[in-house]
C-alpha cells in the first residue's frame, strides 16, 4: 500500500484533530454555582443579625426583664428617700424657724408687757393726778450669784418736789438667824468693809440703785431693810421679808 492510501500517516493529521474535536463538558452548571452564592450570603446575613440582636439585647434589655425592673424600682426609692430626707430637712428647718420666730415674739411680748407696765407706772407716778409722795423704796429686788453673795436692786421714787433733785445714799442691813440666834448685819458687815459708804443716788421723779451683799455661811436671812440718807431732811428706812424680795425677781425671770 502506498503512502497516498494511508491518510493516518499524515503529520499534519494529530493537530486536525485536536482543533476538530468538541470541548469538554462543565463539572458545575452555572445555576448551581449561583445558588451556592447566594446561600453563603444568606448564612452571612443571618450571622450578622442574629449577633446585632443579641448585642441589643445585651444593652437594651427587654421590658418584661426583671433585672430592668429591680434597678428601676431601686432608682425609684433612692429618688424617694432623697426626697424624704430633703423634705425632712426642710421641715427642720421650718420647725427651728418658727421656734426662733416664737422665742422672738416672746421677747417681744415680755418688753411691750413692761413698756406697757412702765407706761403705767409714770403716768401714774407722774400724772397730775398720781398720788403725791416723798422719798420712798418702791420696789426691792434680790438676785444671788452664789451660796452667799446677793445683788440687790432697788427702785427709788418721788414725787412731792416736782422738778427738785433728791441726793444721797442707800445702805442695806439684814436680819436672820445664824445657830439659832436672831443676829443683824449692817451695812460694813454686809459689804464685809469698815465703815463702807453707801452707794450713791441722784434723781427727780425715780432711780433704780444697784450693789451686791455677801451674807456669812450659815446665816439663815429672814428680812432685809433698805435705809435712804438724804443730803438734806430725815432718813427714810423701810423693811421687806426676804423671801419676797427674792420671789420678785424670780418671777420677773419667769414671765
Amino acid at each position: 500500500m502506498t503512502e497516498a492510501e494511508h491518510p493516518s500517516a499524515d503529520p499534519l493529521a494529530p493537530e486536525a484533530a485536536a482543533v476538530a474535536a468538541p470541548p469538554a463538558p462543565d463539572p458545575e452548571p452555572r445555576p448551581k454555582r449561583r445558588m451556592r452564592r447566594w446561600h453563603w450570603t444568606a448564612i452571612v446575613m443571618l450571622a450578622l443579625l442574629f449577633g446585632l440582636w443579641g448585642l441589643w439585647r445585651t444593652l437594651v434589655p427587654a421590658a418584661g426583664d426583671p433585672r430592668a425592673r429591680l434597678r428601676e424600682q431601686q432608682a425609684q426609692n433612692e429618688a424617694l428617700q432623697q426626697q424624704v430626707a430633703t423634705l425632712t430637712r426642710s421641715d427642720q428647718i421650718s420647725r427651728d424657724a418658727n421656734r426662733d420666730l416664737q422665742g422672738t415674739l416672746a421677747e417681744r411680748d415680755e418688753e411691750i408687757s413692761g413698756l406697757r407696765a412702765d407706761v403705767a407706772f409714770y403716768e401714774r407716778f407722774v400724772g397730775a393726778t398720781g398720788q403725791r409722795r416723798g422719798l420712798t423704796v418702791h420696789e426691792l429686788q434680790l438676785q444671788p450669784q452664789s451660796d452667799v453673795a446677793w445683788h440687790f436692786t432697788a427702785t427709788l421714787t418721788q414725787n412731792l418736789n416736782r422738778g427738785a433733785v433728791s441726793s444721797g445714799r442707800v445702805a442695806l442691813s439684814v436680819e436672820g438667824t445664824r445657830e439659832g440666834k436672831l443676829q443683824r448685819l449692817d451695812w460694813s458687815d454686809l459689804r464685809q468693809q469698815a465703815s463702807a459708804p453707801g452707794v450713791a443716788y441722784s434723781f427727780k421723779y425715780f432711780q433704780q440703785v444697784e450693789g451686791d451683799i455677801v451674807l456669812p455661811a450659815g446665816f439663815q436671812p429672814m428680812r432685809v431693810s433698805v435705809r435712804l440718807e438724804p443730803q438734806g431732811g430725815a432718813a427714810v428706812e423701810q423693811s421687806f421679808p426676804w423671801a419676797e424680795a427674792a420671789a420678785t425677781e424670780r418671777s420677773a425671770a419667769g414671765t
